[in-house]
């Protein structure tokens, strides 16, 4: 099968690095396609640079439609876009927050996610009540611009440490998730140091998908993800009306 990684933003080393986590877990019969977006912001940190990468992800989902691939996944915990892109494909697309979160409730009662800033924090909390989990899991910012992460000067790793020391000993926590795309690589590496199960959304959303593929199963048509509706879009819009068969 073949699983599409799309990163809403327009860094494309967080590709590479979401990529490389993608293919570490994918079963051998698994092929990764990554995608980086032509549009939008470098970082997704908020409401308004999430709304403002929709349209480059909507776009390379498109785009790679003729090359065919079996599952998407979103590769930003905010899961920007994830609504209108399980709306637009004929496959099932993953979220990293969605999927991260219930591979964390297999595992543990009690759970931290730990993201990057207060703004993040508050959008992933939302999201984590949205999906049930509200009870279970508490939302964490470590005061980290998402490029940060990228920098291995910056003290983000540092940060992120002694935010999930904090979730281990304040909030009971007995698995760590990560809450950005941005520390997909450091998942194993905290495993090991603090001893408890450590979630990172790429992995748990590559081997979601590859079960529902293998399933034969997909976003249901019927209701909320029903295909758009046929209509004209003006403006810079135009390219993605459902009238151009981007439904």
């Amino acid at each position: 099968m073949r699983i599409l990684i799309v990163n809403p933003n327009t860094t494309a080393s967080m590709t590479a690095k979401a990529a490389a986590a993608a293919r570490a877990v994918a079963a051998s019969g698994t092929e990764i396609i990554d995608a980086t977006s032509s549009m939008g912001p470098v970082s997704i940190e908020g409401h308004y640079d999430g709304a403002l990468a929709i349209p480059g992800l909507l776009f390379e989902l498109k785009e790679r439609q003729a090359a065919g691939y079996d599952a998407a996944v979103i590769a930003c915990f905010d899961d920007t876009g994830l609504e209108a892109a399980r709306s637009f494909a004929d496959v099932p697309i993953l979220g990293l927050c969605e999927s991260a979160i219930a591979t964390a409730g297999f595992l543990a009662q009690r759970f931290t996610v730990v993201t990057t800033l207060e703004r993040s924090r508050v959008l992933i909390d939302n999201l984590v009540r949205r999906y049930g989990m509200g009870e279970r899991a508490k939302v964490r910012a470590s005061d980290i611009p998402v490029l940060e992460l990228e920098d291995p000067a910056s003290g983000a790793i540092g940060k992120l440490r002694a935010e999930i020391e904090r979730a281990l000993a304040e909030d009971g926590a007995e698995a760590i998730v990560l809450g950005c795309a941005g520390m997909t690589d450091l998942a194993r590496q905290l495993h090991d140091i603090y001893g408890v199960p450590v979630i990172d959304g790429v992995a748990a959303a590559v081997k979601q998908a590859e079960a529902l593929v293998s399933l034969g199963l997909s976003t249901s048509k019927r209701g909320s993800y029903a295909s758009p509706l046929p209509k004209p879009f003006t403006g810079a819009m135009s390219g993605f009306s459902p009238v151009s068969r981007i439904g």
